[in-house]
C-alpha cells in the first residue's frame, strides 16, 4: 500500500468518526447541518452516511430526511465497555425504581483513564423538573454521586494516582475542589453503601448512589437516583435511599457478588 493510500484511508476513518460524533452530539441532524458540524462537503458527508446506513449504524427519518444513530452503535459501544450483562442485569431493578419513585434513575461506570463517569443506562424522570442526561454522556467523577461511589472503592494507590492527574474544578458553587476534603468524604463513603451529590454537578439537582459489585468484589458500576433539590429534602427521599441500596445489593448478587 502506498503512502498516499494510507493517508486516504486515515482521512476516511476520521471523516466517519466526525459524522458519528456529530450525530451523537445533536441526536438527529439534516445533511446540511451535519456536513457543517463535521467540516466536510455535503457530497462527502452523504457518501459516508449512505455507507453507514447500509451497515446499520445510521437511519434516516423518511419524513424529515434527518439522520440519527441506531441502537447498533450503542450495542457496539456497550460491548466494548463490557456492560451488556451489567445493563441486562440492572434493567429490571431500574425499571422498578423508576415506576415506584417516578424520578430519574441512572447506571454509570468509571473511566479511570479520564476520571469520568460514563452513563450507560437510564430511566427518565416522569417530572418536568429533572436532571437531563443521555446514555454515553460523561461527567467528572468527583462531582457526582455515581463517581464518588466508584472512587471510594478504588484501591488507595489507584485513587491517589488518579487524583494527581486531574484538576478539581468547580461545576457549581458546591462542588468539592479540595483533594483533602474529597478524600475524607470518599473514606466515609467506602464504609457505607451510599454517596451523595448535593447540587455539586448541576445547580438545583441532588443525587444519591450505591455501588454495584461483580463476582470478584470489584465495584464496576453505581446505581443512582436524581431528584431536584426542592423535592430532595423530604422524608420520602430517605425511603428512596433504602430502596436504592437494596436494588444495588440485588444487582450485585445477580452478578455473582457474595458479601463477606
Amino acid at each position: 500500500m502506498t503512502s498516499d493510500m494510507k493517508v486516504d484511508n486515515v482521512t476516511a476513518v476520521l471523516k466517519v468518526i466526525a459524522i458519528l460524533e456529530g450525530l451523537d452530539a445533536v441526536g438527529e441532524s439534516s445533511l446540511a447541518d451535519l456536513s457543517q458540524r463535521a467540516v466536510m462537503s455535503k457530497s462527502t458527508a452523504y457518501r459516508f452516511l449512505q455507507t453507514l446506513k447500509n451497515l446499520g449504524y445510521v437511519t434516516q427519518n423518511p419524513e424529515s430526511e434527518k439522520y440519527r444513530l441506531t441502537m447498533k452503535v450503542f450495542v457496539l459501544g456497550s460491548s466494548a465497555l463490557g456492560n451488556v450483562d451489567l445493563i441486562k442485569t440492572a434493567d429490571p431493578a431500574m425499571a422498578s425504581l423508576s415506576k415506584l419513585t417516578r424520578e430519574a434513575v441512572h447506571l454509570g461506570t468509571l473511566d479511570t483513564s479520564t476520571a469520568e463517569v460514563v452513563y450507560v443506562h437510564k430511566y427518565n424522570s416522569h417530572f418536568n423538573l429533572c436532571m437531563h442526561t443521555r446514555i454515553g454522556d460523561r461527567s467528572p467523577a468527583y462531582t457526582n454521586s455515581i463517581g464518588k461511589a466508584l472512587l471510594a472503592h478504588l484501591p488507595q494507590n489507584q485513587l491517589d494516582t488518579l487524583l494527581q492527574n486531574i484538576k478539581l474544578e468547580p461545576r457549581t458553587e458546591k462542588t468539592v475542589t479540595s483533594e483533602q476534603v474529597l478524600k475524607k468524604e470518599l473514606s466515609s463513603i467506602a464504609k457505607s453503601e451510599l454517596s451523595e451529590d448535593l447540587e455539586e454537578m448541576d445547580e438545583g439537582v441532588c443525587c444519591f448512589a450505591t455501588p454495584i459489585f461483580d463476582h470478584n468484589g470489584k465495584a464496576i458500576a453505581a446505581l443512582s437516583m436524581s431528584i431536584p433539590s426542592i423535592r430532595y429534602h423530604q422524608e420520602i427521599t430517605n425511603e428512596y435511599k433504602k430502596i436504592l441500596i437494596e436494588a444495588g445489593r440485588n444487582i450485585s448478587e445477580n452478578l455473582g457478588y457474595a458479601k463477606k
